[in-house]
């Protein structure tokens, strides 16, 4: 397909620095995400020694809970757009989640901390499509990449933030596991009051979509759902990449470190590249980021020695900068009459499928042949995802035929 070249409208003129409510949803990210990645490094311990859970209902526990996120946002993304308020929704969803994290340091049995876990995952659906909406909403066309840059960024940080200070407070002043969730519960508190000082603008409030926003959906959105969807079936879970680790001989310690790096080169380059792909267009950036991933996918698999981990983790890190902000901004120019907090919805649906797919997938690989066979077959479906985003997308989309689409 050949590439489309188009004007900045006059509208969509780019300006200088980041909006404040762009600034506010940046900083809810970062609250949100430090405060989940403080308790995910002691969930499984605290299930497993504390409540006495079998670790098949861990993956039970992660397996259910991501799925129902995963499904939620198609939901909360179309009543969003159904009633034209972003704000009210994305509040109940951040608001579920902190109230969850105190639930689970009380719980008892791992009963209730599977359900307190379901309902903090539900709100993370419930408030996914909305809050993207809103950001997508805080910014002109023009840099649109810009904003959802700065909003993974923030949110990597978060991911970066909260495991240090998980293992500052457990291994450096031995605060009990259980006490972990009580203070994750204030900056995800935090996180949920600060939404409700995000301006909602008039014309997106006014803007409620009639009858079925599904309907609205553009060919180049269920072009870029298919490419997704194929390379969601290669995009499995990052615990793969840390037990390849182990498996190679880096201590437990230094896995997490080299996580932490990953999160940090993520969080460094999120906004560049949401820069990058305003100017030079969400395709060429995004067939960069899928590309990446196919190079260390083929180097997780190939790697013999222990050393190579680090710059692979460092080098996975800019798939997530370059793909994750890129890829919804695409969703959203790509909404067309359909609402964006349902194009977001369903795009994260088909996402997070997948990606449970491939996870299952890559286990299955694992077990039955060897660790290499899950990052070839991921770097294989890769590299078809990467020819099929060249073929079917354009480097550059014309936006206002887009939005004329019925």
């Amino acid at each position: 397909m050949p590439d489309k070249l188009s004007a900045t409208p006059p509208d969509s003129a780019p300006k200088k620095g980041l909006s404040r409510s762009a600034i506010i949803i940046g900083l809810v990210s970062l609250l949100s995400d430090a405060s989940s990645e403080m308790i995910y490094p002691v969930l499984p311990i605290f299930l497993t020694q504390v409540l006495h859970a079998p670790a098949t209902v861990i993956g039970l526990i992660e397996g259910v809970t991501n799925g129902t996120a995963n499904l939620v946002p198609v939901i909360s993304g179309w009543l969003s757009d159904r009633i034209g308020r972003r704000k009210p929704i994305a509040f109940v969803g951040f608001l579920l989640s902190a109230l969850s994290r105190p639930v689970i340091g009380l719980a008892s049995v791992w009963g209730v901390a599977f359900a307190a876990r379901a309902a903090d995952r539900i709100g993370k659906g419930i408030r996914s499509a909305p809050k993207q909406a809103l950001l997508a909403e805080a910014a002109a066309d023009a840099e649109r990449g810009r904003v959802f840059g700065f909003d993974r960024a923030m949110d990597y940080l978060g991911a970066v933030i909260g495991p240090l200070i998980c293992l500052a407070l457990v291994g450096g002043l031995g605060v009990g596991v259980r006490s972990i969730f009580f203070i994750a519960s204030v900056p995800a508190f935090c996180a949920a009051l600060m939404i409700l000082a995000v301006r909602e603008p008039r014309d997106a409030v006014k803007a409620k979509v009639k009858g079925s926003s599904f309907k609205g959906l553009t060919r180049e959105f269920k072009l870029f759902l298919i490419v997704a969807g194929v390379f969601g079936l290669a995009n499995s879970a990052n615990s793969f990449l840390i037990l390849r680790a182990q498996e190679l001989g880096l201590a437990t310690s230094w896995t997490i470190l080299a996580y932490a790096l990953f999160n940090a080169v993520s969080s460094l380059f999120s906004m560049p590249a949401g820069n990058a792909s305003d100017k030079f267009g969400r395709r060429n950036v995004l067939l960069i980021g899928y590309g990446i991933y196919v190079l260390v996918y083929i180097g997780f698999g190939a790697a013999t020695e222990v050393w190579m981990m680090w710059p692979l983790f460092a080098l996975y890190g800019l798939f997530p900068a370059l793909a994750d902000g890129t890829a919804k901004a695409l969703a959203v120019d790509t909404a067309g009459k359909a609402g964006r907090a349902t194009a977001i919805g369903v795009f994260s649906a088909v996402n997070g499928i997948t990606q449970i797919a491939a996870s299952y997938i890559g286990g299955m690989l694992w077990d039955k042949i060897n660790s290499q066979a899950t990052f070839y077959f991921g770097a294989a479906l890769s590299a078809i995802a990467v020819v099929l985003l060249f073929l079917l997308l354009p480097a550059r989309l014309e936006l206002k035929e887009i939005r004329e689409q019925a």
